[in-house]
């Protein structure tokens, strides 16, 4: 099958497509046919080591030195089951299935075997593989900081997105609309749009003025992009608000119930996908260079198979 194999660390041109085997499913695992996958902002940080300090020694510890010990990159998925092993209960042959994989990548190729135990589940039955592998990541993302700030325990709380544009922003503003929540965001001018299209008026453009000077102050502020300090951000929390940012020392671990409230607010029109541009697996080199920039806008998805 073919594969996107990052050979060491660095530019995207580091990224080859190559010949590797077919995974075989072990009696628990499902083989799932890759249709589609996406990159982010995880994915581009782990090829070109993109941390610093004593941060790039541990991530050298944790992923490998020269290069990934697991050189298939890629972290979401969404698919369609090929193969069952004799012990699978929860999947059958057939099955559209979409989810994330972790820390044991592998989803830049046209096959991955996954544990039916794993953060696996049957796709949003009205996505396509486009659209369920654009809402992962984003989604798990915010859907964990924003629990870990107590949102559903906060009556009609007033909330503040930092980065609202990209996959966890344009994710987290949807969660928190669904929770009822007073939403202000903070993004670009070349974002506005984006942001008034998922319904949020109170937008601070951070290329005109300083958003530390907003009068409101907030429940929760969440930055989704890992921009700012809770230093910066603490005048405009109210007494006993909450800080997060996705820049911290906290990593989103995910789960199934998150991929089920994913799915669950995709189908019920609460959270739609937000797809930037879509490129072939051909093409991953110019994928990870435009996510490099900086600007996408929401999810950059990758064609595995059609």
């Amino acid at each position: 099958m073919k594969a996107v194999i990052c050979t060491k660390y660095g530019s995207p041109e580091v990224l080859q497509i190559q010949e590797v085997a077919k995974p075989e499913p072990n009696e628990n695992q499902i083989l799932v046919k890759v249709f589609a996958t996406a990159v982010n902002s995880g994915d581009v940080r782990v090829r070109g080591l993109a941390v610093k300090g004593f941060m790039k020694v541990l991530m050298r510890l944790v992923l490998g030195f020269s290069k990934p010990r697991k050189p298939i990159l890629g972290t979401v998925f969404s698919g369609l089951v090929e193969r069952v092993g004799n012990n699978v209960s929860r999947f059958n042959m057939g099955d559209k299935v979409f989810g994330m994989t972790g820390f044991n990548f592998g989803t830049y190729a046209e096959y991955i075997a996954i544990h039916q135990n794993s953060n696996v589940i049957k796709m949003p039955e009205n996505a396509t593989y486009e659209e369920a592998a654009a809402i992962i990541f984003g989604g798990q993302t915010a859907i964990y900081f924003l629990e870990k700030a107590k949102i559903a325990a906060k009556p009609n709380p007033k909330i503040l997105i930092i980065g609202a544009t990209g996959s966890v922003g344009v994710a987290a503003t949807q969660i928190c609309t669904y929770y009822g929540a007073q939403i202000s965001v903070v993004c670009s001018s070349a974002g506005s749009q984006l942001i008034k299209d998922l319904g949020v008026s109170d937008i601070i453009l951070y290329d005109k003025a300083d958003f530390t000077s907003h009068t409101n102050k907030f429940d929760i502020i969440f930055d989704a992009v890992g921009k700012t300090t809770k230093k910066q951000c603490k005048k405009l929390l109210v007494n006993g608000g909450i800080y997060k940012t996705v820049s911290g020392t906290e990593y989103a671990s995910e789960s199934k119930n998150q991929l089920a409230l994913i799915k669950e607010l995709f189908e019920n029109g609460n959270l739609k996908a937000v797809i930037d541009k879509t490129f072939s697996m051909e093409n991953i080199v110019d994928a990870h260079s435009y996510v490099d920039r900086g600007r996408k806008k929401g999810n950059v998805v990758i064609r595995i198979s059609e």
